[in-house]
């Protein structure tokens, strides 16, 4: 597939392959992702590392084609309503906000699930299995849909699937697909001390 081949992180040091091909697809086919290696997927983003082991991550997900996935395809925002379409699976990724052994407040929780959230995405990387996280969603919906408690905060959801080739696409997702991907160089952000 074309789109996969430009989507290839160029590298200027040897990175592992997940790392490389992972990226952020909106072209998916539709295909089920099963029960079981949901469940693969969640295992490795339980794997994270976190502040006092607290594993302040919780997800709520959907199959496609369930009445689940229509309500959370409800809370996202216009822009991300199209291309989702087609995904396996639709995730919403929360943290809690406090410790749950001290009722503390939690101030790296959101850190801890982007760790379980990568862990997640390299996984299904080594599966053959792409995802994307989007923050535009109406986290109020979210909120009021999954009856979130004070101390539950969404922050982020995922769509997951197999792709497929980008001119399955309406404009302007198409283009972004076969966009070749760019990183800052070192120099940008790594300093020394």
């Amino acid at each position: 597939m074309e789109s996969i081949d430009i989507k290839v992180a160029k590298t200027h040091h040897p990175l592992m392959d997940e790392i490389k091909n992972r990226w952020s697809a909106r072209a998916f086919d539709g295909h089920n992702i099963d029960q079981t290696t949901l469940d693969t997927l969640l295992e490795a983003a339980s794997w994270a590392a976190s502040a006092n082991n607290e594993q302040p991550w919780i997800y709520y997900y959907a199959h496609r084609n369930s009445e689940g996935f229509t309500s959370l395809w409800n809370c996202l925002m216009e822009g991300n309503r199209p291309w989702t379409l087609q995904a396996s699976v639709l995730l919403v990724a929360c943290v809690r906000k406090t410790f749950e052994k001290t009722g503390k407040n939690n101030g790296t929780a959101e850190h801890d699930l982007g760790m379980a959230n990568a862990q997640m995405l390299l996984q299904a990387n080594h599966m053959n299995i792409y995802g994307h996280l989007m923050a535009g969603f109406e986290r109020h919906k979210v909120i009021e849909l999954l009856k979130l408690d004070i101390n539950l905060h969404p922050v982020c959801m995922i769509t997951l699937g197999h792709i497929t080739e980008a001119n399955t696409l309406d404009e302007p997702y198409k283009s972004r697909e076969l966009t070749p991907r760019h990183r800052k160089e070192l120099n940008e952000f790594s300093f020394v001390v």
